[in-house]
C-alpha cells in the first residue's frame, strides 16, 4: 500500500499540474481519488501509482524537451488508467477516460486533444521526429528498462504477475517477442539525454531478460 508521504507528493504533483487551468479544488480532489482507485486494483503489479510517479519524475528531468509540459504530465497520469492484460484497446479506453475526466474539470479542448494523442502513441511507442511531447512521454514510460540490477528484475517479475493467467510457455514466447521488438529498433529512446545515458543500460537489461526467459 502506498505510504501517506508518497500519496501527498503525488497529490501535490496533480494539483500543481492543474493549477494553471484554474480547476476547482473539490473537483481536483475527486478526480485524484478516482485515479488512485483506478491504479490500485488488485490485478495491477507494475502499472500502479508507483509507475505513474516514476514516469512523472522522469518527465521532470526531460521537461526541457517538451512543447507543452502540462499536457505531457496529464497524459502520464492517464496513459495506463485502463489496464487489462486480456484487452487490446487499453490505450483507446484510457484516452477516452482522460477526455471525459479532463472535460469535466474544464481543461481546454486544445490541451485535451494533445493529451489523448499522446496516450494513443503509447500503444506502439513510436513518435514523429518533431513530436517532442510524445518523445518525452514515451521515454519516461520506458525509463524502467534502463534501471539497475535490482529494479529491473522486480519490474520483469511484476509484468509476469500481471499476466498470471498466461501459461509459462506462452508468456515466454510473447514476452520475448515484445522485448526483441525493442532491440530491433534503431533506438529505444528519442530524447538526446535518454539516448546517451539510458539506451545502453536498457539494451543490456532486455538482453538479460531474454536470456533469463530462455534459460528457464
Amino acid at each position: 500500500m502506498p505510504t501517506e508521504n508518497f500519496m501527498d507528493i503525488l497529490f501535490y504533483n496533480w494539483q500543481h499540474t492543474l493549477q494553471s487551468f484554474g480547476v476547482d479544488q473539490v473537483m481536483a480532489e475527486k478526480a485524484f481519488s478516482d485515479l488512485v482507485t483506478a491504479y490500485s486494483t488488485p490485478d495491477r503489479y507494475y502499472h500502479t501509482l508507483k509507475h505513474i510517479a516514476h514516469v512523472l519524475s522522469t518527465i521532470q528531468i526531460l521537461q526541457g524537451y517538451t512543447n507543452n509540459l502540462a499536457a505531457v504530465q496529464l497524459a502520464a497520469w492517464f496513459h495506463d488508467v485502463v489496464y487489462d492484460t486480456q484487452a487490446q484497446d487499453n490505450e483507446q479506453r484510457s484516452a477516452d477516460y482522460a477526455f471525459d475526466l479532463l472535460s469535466n474539470l474544464g481543461i481546454p479542448e486544445s490541451t485535451i486533444t494533445i493529451v489523448t494523442r499522446l496516450i494513443l502513441n503509447t500503444k506502439d511507442h513510436q513518435a514523429a521526429v518533431d513530436d517532442y511531447d510524445s518523445q518525452v512521454l514515451l521515454d519516461a514510460d520506458l525509463a524502467i528498462l534502463a534501471t539497475n540490477s535490482v529494479e529491473y528484475p522486480e519490474y520483469a517479475h511484476a509484468i509476469r504477475q500481471e499476466y498470471g493467467w498466461v501459461s509459462e510457455a506462452e508468456y515466454i514466447t510473447g514476452r520475448q517477442q515484445v522485448l526483441e521488438r525493442f532491440l530491433q529498433r534503431s533506438r529505444i529512446y528519442f530524447t538526446p539525454l535518454m539516448s546517451e545515458f539510458a539506451e545502453p543500460s536498457a539494451r543490456g537489461n532486455i538482453q538479460g531478460e531474454i536470456q533469463s526467459l530462455l534459460s528457464g
